[in-house]
């Protein structure tokens, strides 16, 4: 779906990608073989770059064979990267929060904000890899959008800076409960960044993701505040 010029495809759960105005990929989040989501139409997915917002099993699950496959930078905070190295992944851009770079391969700017949650990878065998902190996304695009990728969080309330500083145009929000926002949550989340245009995730997954779409537009309303609810099709 073509949102204020930019590409936007939802794989399922928390994975998109979004084609840049210079038509360039850019993966968020890798889950993709293992969602139960994700069309296998798009399994074999090569980005130009890749974004990542934590470290659990239902985000970067396909982001070594990925990265690997596609050469695609990977911007993440500096722990994923270490541990994407020990991987023999390469180009990792390790970054932290406040911090703004070039991801010169897509055309874009990213900055990395906060986020509430937790991050650590879980091998097959039980070994925990710790995995740094969780964060949130704005990414630049050269026509002027801002996409603010909230990745897995809680509502909290320097979500305001967010619009003080980088003004969003577009708020992609999980709503899911129990592991993240409900849908009350995110409508005060949009509202605080600003965004009037909201496109939920990390929902319907799981039976235990019971938020829903129309569960965050009537919470909207009830906020009295002006913004579009966008339900994206898996895969369209």
């Amino acid at each position: 779906m073509n949102v204020n010029g930019i590409e936007v495809t939802w794989l399922g759960h928390s994975t998109f990608t979004v084609k840049t105005p210079e038509g360039k990929t850019i993966l968020i989040d890798p889950w993709v073989q293992g969602n139960p989501s994700c069309p296998e139409s798009h399994y074999d997915v090569r980005p130009d770059a890749i974004v990542v917002t934590h470290g659990h099993n239902d985000h970067i699950g396909d982001l070594i064979p990925i990265a690997k496959a596609s050469g695609a930078p990977t911007a993440c905070i500096y722990e994923i990267a270490m541990y994407l190295g020990r991987n023999g992944v390469s180009n990792a851009l390790g970054m932290n929060k406040g911090g703004t770079a070039e991801l010169e391969a897509a055309g874009v700017r990213v900055t990395m904000t906060d986020a509430h949650h937790s991050s650590a990878y879980f091998e097959e065998d039980g070994t925990v890899h710790y995995l740094g902190e969780p964060a949130g996304w704005v990414i630049h695009f050269s026509n002027g959008e801002r996409w603010y990728f909230a990745g897995d969080t809680c509502l909290f309330g320097d979500m305001a800076l967010i619009k003080t500083l980088w003004k969003p145009t577009v708020a992609v929000l999980p709503i899911g409960d129990h592991f993240t926002m409900c849908p009350k949550q995110a409508a005060m989340a949009a509202k605080f960044v600003g965004a009037k245009k909201i496109i939920p995730c990390h929902y319907g997954t799981f039976p235990a993701l019971t938020g829903t779409p129309a569960a965050l537009k009537a919470e909207v309303h009830d906020l009295e505040f002006e913004a579009e609810v966008i339900e994206l099709k898996i895969g369209a």
